[in-house]
C-alpha cells in the first residue's frame, strides 16, 4: 500500500513539474530588432515560469516557408509560427481585411487603429480555429519594385510579377491590375529576379532589404499597396497545458515585446527606405489621378473576394471603422 502511494505521488510531482516547450518557427531573418526582442520575450518566459515553460524560436526559414510551418505545427512538430497575411488568412480568412489594397494608402495611424480596433474580434476567429494570438505584428506598408520604370499606375500592366504561392488576396489584386502572376515560394523570388523570370515583386521595405531583393531592382513604387501584419499564433491544445497563471504573465509579457517589435519595425521600415534610395533605386511617385484607378481596384478585389475570403461581418466592420474616421481615400 505504501509503495502504491509512493508511485502515486511520483506520478502527480512529475506531472506538476512537467515542461513545456513552444518551437515556434518564423521566415524573417534573424539579425534585426523584431529577432532580438523576440530573444528577450522567450528569455523572460523561461525566467517567470522557472523553466516550466521554454520558447525556442527558429529563424530565417530553417523550419521551411509559411505553409511548411503551419503544416508542421498541425502535425505536432512545431507549437507555434509567426505568420503573414497569407498564412493568417489560411487560418480565419476575416484577418486579410486590414490588408485589403488601397485602404490606408500612407497612412500609418489610420492602419494601426483599424487592427487596434479589430483585434478582438480576429482573435476570436483564430480561436474558433484552435489557435491563440499573442500579438499582431505591424509589418509595414507594402510596396511594388520593379525592373522596370513605371511613370502610373497603368505603366504595371503587362509586368510579371511575384505573387506569393496559394495567397488569394494578392492574386485577386494581381488580375484586377493586369498584371502577370508568376506564383512561386518566397525563397525563390531573389533567383527569379535575377534571372528575369520576375520583373517585379512586392513587400514592406524591411522585407525588400532583409531578403535583398533590392540588389536585383531599379525602381521602388512610392504609392504604398497596402498595409501588411504578421502574428504570433500558438497551438489552442498546447496552449491549455500552461498553468492560467503562466498564460496570463505571457499575455501580459507579449504585449510588451510586440509593441516594441512595432516601434522597431517602423524605424527599420524607415531605414531600409532611405537604403534603398542610397543605393540607387530610383523612387517613383505616381500622379493624384491614379487615386481613382486605386480605388476602382480595391472595389473590384472585395466584389470578389468578399463572403469567400472574408466575411460580410469582418468587411462591415472594417467599413464602419474607417467611415467613422471620415476617410477621405476609402469607398
Amino acid at each position: 500500500m505504501k509503495s502504491l502511494l509512493l508511485i502515486i505521488c511520483l506520478l502527480v510531482s512529475s506531472v506538476g513539474l512537467a515542461k513545456i516547450r513552444l518551437k515556434v518557427a518564423v521566415v524573417a531573418p534573424e539579425d534585426t530588432a523584431w529577432a532580438n526582442n523576440l530573444k528577450l520575450f522567450a528569455k523572460d518566459i523561461k525566467k517567470y515560469t522557472k523553466g516550466e515553460v521554454n520558447m525556442k524560436i527558429y529563424f530565417g526559414g530553417v523550419m521551411g516557408d509559411e505553409p511548411d510551418v503551419l503544416r508542421k505545427i498541425r502535425v505536432g512538430q512545431l507549437q507555434g509560427g509567426i505568420f503573414t497575411g497569407k498564412t493568417l488568412g489560411e487560418i480565419s480568412g476575416d484577418v486579410r481585411v486590414i490588408e485589403i489594397p488601397y485602404t490606408f494608402f500612407d497612412d500609418r495611424t489610420k492602419a494601426l487603429n483599424a487592427l487596434e480596433k479589430m483585434t478582438p474580434y480576429f482573435n476570436k476567429r483564430f480561436k474558433d480555429n484552435k489557435f491563440i494570438n499573442l500579438g499582431f505584428f505591424e509589418l509595414g506598408m507594402i510596396y511594388f519594385i520593379s525592373v522596370k520604370k513605371t511613370k502610373r499606375l497603368e505603366d504595371l500592366k503587362g509586368q510579371k510579377i511575384w505573387t506569393w504561392q496559394g495567397d488569394e488576396l494578392v492574386t485577386s489584386v494581381i488580375k484586377n491590375m493586369n498584371l502577370i502572376s508568376v506564383p512561386l515560394p518566397l525563397t525563390d523570388v531573389l533567383g527569379s529576379l535575377s534571372t528575369g523570370m520576375v520583373e517585379a515583386a512586392y513587400a514592406p521595405p524591411l522585407g525588400i532589404v532583409a531578403l535583398q531583393w533590392y540588389t536585383k531592382v531599379k525602381y521602388l513604387i512610392d504609392f504604398p499597396l497596402a498595409f501588411s501584419i504578421g502574428a504570433m499564433l500558438i497551438k489552442q491544445s498546447v496552449w491549455k497545458k500552461i498553468k492560467p497563471e503562466h498564460q496570463k504573465y505571457i499575455i501580459e509579457t507579449a504585449k510588451k515585446y510586440v509593441s516594441k517589435v512595432n516601434d522597431a519595425n517602423n524605424i527599420e521600415n524607415g531605414e531600409a527606405l532611405q537604403a534603398m534610395k542610397d543605393n540607387g533605386i530610383a523612387f517613383i511617385k505616381f500622379p493624384d489621378k491614379d487615386l481613382k484607378e486605386a480605388q476602382a481596384v480595391r472595389k473590384s478585389v472585395v466584389k470578389q473576394l468578399r463572403g469567400k475570403l472574408f466575411s460580410d461581418e469582418a468587411y462591415k466592420k472594417l467599413e464602419g471603422i474607417l467611415k467613422s474616421g471620415k476617410s477621405p481615400k476609402t469607398n
